[in-house]
């Protein structure tokens, strides 16, 4: 278990630290609306030589992201509106785990039945106006 308190200008730097301390690539991102999981998936998406920045995937649930040389670098899913299960099965989300790339994952808990026993949690809270906690466990 890791924690780690930044400022939200310190999100690139960091994002390279937390990939360091990471043992799959497989995340589950948690915290509350607001807490800055999106921005940290961008940071992390840059990091690893996405192609784009990356955005969430609110509305269509989920965006792949592709490397400067078009590579597959992974899938963001963002499960804050499904209802249920069903709707993360009938997305393919079991096939989308078996490929060989990064995942992130927000809102786990609507799909924590579904996700990898390897699946790594991070925790983001707020401190400050410009101050995020993230506990990687």
């Amino acid at each position: 278990m890791s924690n780690i308190v930044y400022e939200l200008d310190e999100i690139n730097s960091v994002s390279e630290i937390i990939i360091s301390r990471l043992h799959s690539r497989v995340l589950a991102l948690k915290g509350e609306m607001g807490t800055g999981k999106t921005t940290l998936i961008k940071a992390l998406i840059k990091s690893l030589g996405g192609a784009d920045s990356g955005n969430s995937p609110s509305f269509g649930l989920v965006n792949e992201y592709r490397t400067e040389e078009g590579a597959l670098l992974g899938y963001h899913f963002d499960f804050y509106r499904i209802e249920d299960l069903t709707e993360a099965l009938d997305l393919g989300f079991e096939e989308y785990l078996e490929q060989d790339c990064w995942i992130f994952i927000e809102w786990p808990e609507k799909v924590a039945p579904l996700l990898p026993a390897e699946a790594q949690e991070l925790v983001l809270s707020i401190v400050g106006p410009e101050k995020r906690s993230l506990e990687i466990k």
